[in-house]
């Protein structure tokens, strides 16, 4: 009985070892990106880069078909393209860089979707804005996973200063061409995890699995080490969970994927032992006596 509902899936079925390898390279890729996010307080520059993604993912569609080499260059292109022409304006204008990042990734997500819709079909619109992760072939996992590797070694090298960063909003601004450099890389990280993401997941879900499972960290764990330590668990557990959900129920699973993290997160803003609700009313109540 529990070789056939947690085992079989998986040891049985080829399609379902290839997401599992790939979500698990998105664990240790996306989640670190995901935990400095939260902790620089920008956790919505995710979600608006992986919508400025797809203007280069549907060009690459266009001309090459599902070619995951080229929709990945593209993706990377797009994303790139985006966020400096988002920091350009910053920098030029009064207008913040959350403000212009928010106006081109609306203006790039209506530019993906009309090409894609234009010259594809609505299956193709689906499989890009919501991924195919029971598809995925073994180049692609093998894509995914060589991103999410070379993303460890430099996030490893640049770990100190975002640390600094997140104490100090204004130390990497502060640190002149180096503080730039950091956080150009920095968000070059985050445009290549959410291309990886892509491949599994598709523009839409990607962010989900880099950003849920980081803000439910910060309810389990205080440091940053132990934050991303707790994220790249919990994302594992989204996947096996959901890929086995949607297996038994014969679900969407990338959207299952995502629900799953979604539940770990409102179980962890319940009753997480830091800063949940549940900590929040028993630290009121320990005042009160």
């Amino acid at each position: 009985m529990i070789y056939d509902l947690l085992i079989a899936p998986f040891a049985e079925d080829a399609a379902m070892r290839h997401a599992l390898a790939a979500c698990i390279a998105l664990a240790f890729g996306g989640a670190p990106i995901g935990v400095f996010l939260v902790l620089r307080r920008t956790a919505l520059i995710g979600d608006a880069l992986s919508h400025a993604i797809l203007p280069g993912v549907a060009i690459a569609f266009v001309f090459a078909g599902f070619s995951l080499l080229w929709m990945t260059v593209g993706g990377v292109l797009a994303g790139l393209a985006v966020a400096l022409l988002a920091g350009a304006t910053a920098r030029l204008t009064p207008v913040k860089e959350d403000a212009s990042l928010a106006a081109f990734f609306i203006i790039s997500l209506a530019i993906g979707t009309l090409l894609v819709s234009a010259f594809g079909t609505d299956e193709d619109l689906l499989h890009v804005l919501f991924g195919k992760v029971r598809e995925l072939t073994p180049q692609a996992v093998l894509t995914i996973a060589s991103i999410a590797t070379g993303s460890m070694a430099i996030l490893a090298l640049i770990y100190r200063p975002l640390i600094a960063e997140c104490f100090d909003p204004g130390f990497l601004r502060s640190a002149g061409r180096a503080g730039a450099l950091v956080h150009a890389v920095f968000l070059s990280l985050v445009v290549l995890n959410l291309v990886g993401g892509f491949q599994a997941l598709g523009t839409l879900m990607a962010v989900g699995l880099m950003m849920l499972p980081a803000v439910t960290a910060r309810f389990w764990a205080e440091t940053a080490g132990g934050q991303i330590a707790v994220a790249v668990g919990l994302t594992v557990a989204a996947a096996v969970t959901g890929l086995l959900a949607s297996f038994h129920a014969a679900t969407q699973p990338e959207a299952s994927i995502v629900l799953v993290a979604g539940v770990f997160y409102v179980v962890s803003l319940a009753v997480g032992p830091r800063d949940s609700i549940a900590a929040r009313l028993i630290r009121l109540r320990h005042l009160e006596a």
